[in-house]
């Protein structure tokens, strides 16, 4: 059975316990998948609100603009959320790399024989 979340065209994101939501980003000209982490209804209203993307940092616990210190940030070109509105999907351009490692993607490791394998 479907609620009124499922179908609405009304923005009514359901957050968990916790007041989190998870959020995906990917490069909006290739499709990569760039990370993930979690937003609360004031980090959603700030990407809304700015165009770019912040998240809720759970081991910060605090609001953090993605880029806010490297300086590569994530422009928000569109912002999706599923039908019963507990994840979102951002394509955004990003303005260097996703990941605080450095790398492009926090994904930048394979899972092979149990094992960890680094993208080349």
């Amino acid at each position: 059975m479907t609620d009124n979340r499922d179908t609405s065209l009304t923005l009514n994101p359901k957050y968990d316990a916790a007041g989190l939501i998870t959020a995906v980003a990917t490069d909006a000209s290739t499709g990569e998948l760039l990370m993930l982490a979690h937003m609360n209804a004031e980090a959603l209203a700030a990407t809304l609100a700015t165009g770019e993307a912040h998240f809720w940092s759970r081991s910060r616990g605090r609001l953090w603009k993605k880029g806010e210190s490297s300086g590569h940030v994530l422009r928000v070109v569109e912002a999706r959320i599923d039908c019963d509105q507990d994840a979102l999907w951002l394509k955004v351009e990003p303005a260097g790399p996703a990941c605080h490692t450095g790398a492009r993607s926090c994904f930048f490791r394979r899972i092979e024989d149990g094992r960890l394998v680094r993208d080349a």
